[in-house]
């Protein structure tokens, strides 16, 4: 595996940030809460009911953080790769891992609990759909990374 540099690392997380985001963008359009996830941030932030949230608002968020969560994976890379010293196959993988697990983590329990406007009926299906959007983001960063460091 090689080692990214910090400025290669900076330089490399947006973009697979970028890319994973527009991946995750497939998938949400085919799930029935699949794009309530982003105006949940976008009503938190302006304390209105998700429904009524900006749109543009919401796309922003989704793809600031989107970024975000492409440095935050290839930090975890790194990370990852100095403390197991194992092949990039295991690395990508604990940190793909890892970084799901913060992603539903921090929607499930920063946000969506803080969401107005919505029946408790529908906070399990935005659970689930988030889940799927955020596994197909893992996924397609996790190709990327992999590709630009060397499997």
């Amino acid at each position: 595996m090689t080692t990214l540099s910090l400025l290669a690392g900076l330089a490399l997380g947006p973009v697979v940030g970028l890319v994973a985001t527009l991946a995750m963008d497939v998938v949400m359009a085919r799930l029935p809460e699949g794009t309530t996830a982003p105006k949940v941030a976008a009503g938190v932030l302006t304390d209105t009911p998700v429904d009524d949230a900006p749109e543009r608002l919401a796309t922003w968020v989704h793809y600031v953080a989107g970024g975000g969560s492409g440095l935050l994976f290839v930090g975890l890379v790194a990370a990852t790769g100095r403390v197991l010293g194992a092949g990039t196959a295991v690395t990508v993988a604990v940190a793909g891992v890892a970084l799901f697990a913060l992603m539903v983590g921090f929607f499930a329990l920063v946000p969506l609990p803080r969401a107005s406007g919505l029946p408790r009926q529908r906070l399990g299906p935005i659970r689930r759909d988030w889940a799927a959007s955020a596994a197909a983001y893992v996924v397609v960063a996790a190709v990327v990374v992999a590709v630009a460091t060397g499997i």
